[in-house]
């Protein structure tokens, strides 16, 4: 039986920063329009987090029965270790994705936004189809066009929206570099399991790029958002700070420009993932103070 240590580190919190940016970047852009409460922040908060966990749990799952996980070397597995049954894997999953659920419906209730209990259930069944199902769509090379949507214009935007009822360009901006933060995340951990990929028949994106291609493609994401601040400061000045995230992307850039590979790649999920909090916190700032 998986000790509680095991449970936790399951979640792979290292991935965290995905859910938890996207609000803070919506909470920002709906304060920049005066129209911020903490309470219904909150809310999206732990529906964003308790998605992002249900996912974890999910692909935990759903590659665990596949036997993707036989050989990866990325973090620890639950179902791939044996540590934990794939029916308890897949009831965490289920609770996680149940708990967003009713937070969702609170904040919808809250919000009076009825509409947005569609987009909720589009979110889960995101979550649940990515690796999971007959045909997952993370296996056909579509999984970083879905955290693109779902952790970037989905979570920013539907921050934004369930608050104030409206979409602005700030908004747009700042979902689009959180998406391209996300987006990185997941190509770094793609481009680290690319051998494991091949041979368990998962063909993402990285497989389909090929290494090199990969890179590339990593490098020219986390540009991305440093882009977007530069444009952003034309209306709030204070947008720059989001340069002050730069460092703490470094390491994971020089990792994957400089052709590490295997376990090398590892710290790479971390720093980008840090480094997409880290902007957000200092692009939520911008607008705070703007």
């Amino acid at each position: 039986m998986a000790s509680v240590v095991q449970w936790i580190e399951g979640t792979r919190p290292r991935t965290l920063p995905n859910s938890i940016a996207p609000v803070l970047v919506g909470a920002g852009a709906a304060h920049h329009i005066e129209a911020f409460s903490l309470p219904w922040a909150l809310l999206a908060l732990l529906v964003s987090v308790a998605l992002q966990i249900g996912v974890n749990y999910a692909n935990d799952y759903s590659d665990g029965i596949r036997g993707t996980d036989a050989n990866r070397v990325g973090p620890f597995r639950l179902v791939g270790s044996g540590a934990a049954s794939a029916s308890s894997v897949r009831l965490a999953a289920f609770i996680s994705l149940g708990v967003a659920a009713v937070a969702g419906l609170v904040l919808v209730a809250l919000s009076g936004r009825w509409w947005m209990i569609l987009f909720g259930a589009v979110c889960i069944a995101a979550a649940w189809f990515y690796t999971g199902g007959r045909r997952p769509y993370g296996y056909a090379g579509f999984g970083e066009l879905a955290v693109f949507v779902f952790f970037g214009p989905a979570a920013v935007l539907g921050t934004l929206y369930v608050m104030s009822g409206e979409i602005t360009g700030i908004g747009i901006g700042s979902a689009i570099a959180v998406g391209s933060f996300s987006t990185a995340v997941m190509v770094g951990n793609s481009l680290r399991d690319i051998p494991t990929d091949v041979s368990a028949g998962k063909r993402t994106l990285a497989v389909i790029l090929g290494d090199k291609d990969t890179r590339r493609f990593y490098l020219a994401l986390v540009f991305v958002p440093f882009l977007i601040a530069l444009g952003m400061a034309v209306r709030v000045p204070y947008s720059l700070l989001g340069f002050l995230a730069a460092p703490v992307l470094l390491p994971a850039v020089r990792r994957v420009a400089g052709g590490r590979t295997g376990r090398e790649l590892i710290p790479v999920l971390q720093f980008t993932g840090l480094a997409m909090l880290a902007w957000s916190v200092l692009v939520t700032t911008a607008l705070v103070l703007d």
